[in-house]
């Protein structure tokens, strides 16, 4: 199933001051852009994130793999500008 970005991402992209795309490379969820230049590919669609978590199981259980991912993914998800840093940031 293709994944479909949502509103949820693409607040947090605003925020951000990037835009986004469905990404192109295979499974990759979304294309991340900063001033019109790709910056990043992330999230893997085989996998889910935040919001589907929230539509799929409820946003409890969300929050519990939220928690989850951010400690499994601490040592990079902080680097600013890297990928791990768009995937925190608008995944999750």
């Amino acid at each position: 199933m293709a994944y479909k970005i949502t509103a949820y991402s693409k607040q947090k992209a605003k925020t951000l001051g990037v835009t986004i795309k469905k990404s192109k490379v295979k499974n990759k969820k979304i294309a991340v852009f900063k001033n019109n230049k790709k910056v990043a590919d992330i999230g893997d669609d085989r996998y889910n994130d935040y919001p589907t978590y929230i539509k799929k199981k409820g946003k409890a259980y969300a929050t519990k793999r939220r928690k989850l991912y951010k400690i499994r993914h601490d040592k990079t998800r902080k680097k600013k500008g890297s990928k791990s840093y768009y995937a925190d940031k608008i995944l999750w």
